[in-house]
């Protein structure tokens, strides 16, 4: 309670990871409570979870699922818990008997009713299911056919996206579609783009070993994940340590590895995610329309040859509008042709590539004047320089009668501006 009100009073919210499918088989736990199956099922094939070594609740009994409930509740009442990352959704979905998945209604009565009873006690906390499976209407209302959770972990795109990247830059061309694919589907769902703690323990690496090349391509290739992660749709979710670039695994009897900081190339990455988290905060065309297809834009999904990307993130405003350009190979491009929307200059407001930031300083220092030819599909284009395994981001400067786009380029520059001229 203590942790939980000295984070309320810091602004920090607190989503607690919450277990609702299953549990544990020690001594003191529930299992076989009073010597016959009391809140496991009774039927052996679904009761025990050979995966996990532990039991199933028996999501059928009433008492079982007003036991879970009334536990939620309890968090939320007592505690003020902001939220639930409900673990292990799929393992309540489906039955899982004799290596066959089918569905299980049990659990899919008791997700509804869990959302239904929590949003009932405060509609503002959220329910995020952790969810591996093609479900559909995850985060759709109940009243519709529904689960009701408010959002879901998008575990496609993590596995996608972190495929891509552990490949080596010249086969990446081969994995194109990783990268795309996730556009096919991102407004089915509410979805939260995770890079969570299963993504660094047990031998996968951490993010920063997971990249290939040497030491500085490493943390190349981090910023751009990290500057894909934070411009792609969906809320955003990021392990502790990966904010530094921790080069272990992930040890959950030890603290993390804060002595890192003191060298240079994991303090500075340390500060481009800060920066990278203002500019996100600041720019409402990365987050008002996450949800809405008409939030994005592909400009050239195609280029996998050169494996560069581009596209437009909008906001409500037309004028709330950003290019994002990312390189995923080793390679400089200079003069390199962007299909834009028509106006009259860009800014490049953010580039991964930046000396601040430990990369080589492949920036578009000056203004861009917009060429008025159509590429891309769009009516007019620029040519900029593309950094090595980088992104940028351009922001329009003037319409082409000359008015001002709106204060929106005032508030997202100012703090990377200032950091060029320190």
């Amino acid at each position: 309670m203590f942790f939980i009100d000295q984070c309320h009073q810091s602004g920090i919210g607190v989503i607690l990871d919450w277990v609702p499918g299953h549990f544990c088989k020690d001594a003191h736990g529930l299992y076989m409570f009073d010597g016959r199956p009391t809140y496991e099922y009774r039927d052996v094939s679904v009761r025990e979870n050979e995966v996990w070594g532990t039991a199933n609740f028996d999501l059928g009994k009433g008492e079982v699922k007003s036991f879970l409930i009334s536990n939620a509740l309890f968090w939320m009442k007592y505690y003020h818990i902001d939220g639930f990352r409900v673990d292990a959704v799929a393992n309540m979905l489906y039955w899982n008997t004799g290596g066959t998945s089918q569905k299980n209604e049990y659990g899919v009565s008791f997700l509804r009713k869990l959302n239904e009873m929590v949003f009932d006690a405060d509609p503002l906390v959220l329910m995020i299911a952790e969810d591996s499976t093609d479900w559909p209407l995850v985060t759709g209302p109940t009243y519709e056919g529904g689960l009701g959770f408010n959002y879901k972990w998008n575990m496609g795109w993590m596995n996608d996206i972190l495929k891509y990247m552990e490949s080596e830059p010249r086969n990446r061309k081969y994995l194109h579609d990783k990268v795309t694919f996730s556009l096919m589907y991102t407004y089915s769902e509410n979805f939260v783009l995770p890079f969570s703690h299963d993504e660094v323990v047990h031998g996968k690496k951490s993010l920063l070993n997971k990249m290939p090349g040497d030491y500085g391509q490493k943390f190349a290739q981090l910023r751009l994940l990290y500057g894909y992660l934070i411009t792609h749709p969906g809320k955003k979710l990021l392990f502790m340590g990966g904010e530094f670039g921790q080069f272990d695994e992930w040890k959950d009897l030890e603290d993390l590895d804060w002595e890192l900081q003191d060298f240079e190339m994991h303090r500075v990455l340390h500060e481009y995610f800060k920066e990278l988290m203002k500019l996100y905060k600041h720019t409402k065309a990365l987050w008002e329309l996450d949800h809405s297809n008409e939030g994005f834009e592909w400009i050239d999904a195609d280029n996998k040859d050169q494996s560069i990307f581009s596209f437009i993130r909008k906001g409500k405003k037309e004028s709330d509008m950003l290019i994002l350009v990312c390189n995923f190979r080793e390679v400089v491009y200079e003069n390199f042709k962007v299909g834009v929307p028509a106006y009259s200059y860009y800014n490049e407001i953010f580039n991964s590539d930046a000396i601040q930031y430990g990369g080589t300083g492949k920036i578009n220092k000056k203004k861009i004047k917009t060429i008025e030819k159509p590429f891309h599909n769009q009516t007019c284009h620029l040519e900029m320089t593309i950094p090595p395994f980088g992104i940028s981001i351009l922001l329009p400067v003037k319409t082409r009668k000359g008015n001002n786009s709106n204060g929106t380029e005032k508030k997202v520059r100012s703090h990377v501006t200032s950091r060029r001229t320190r």
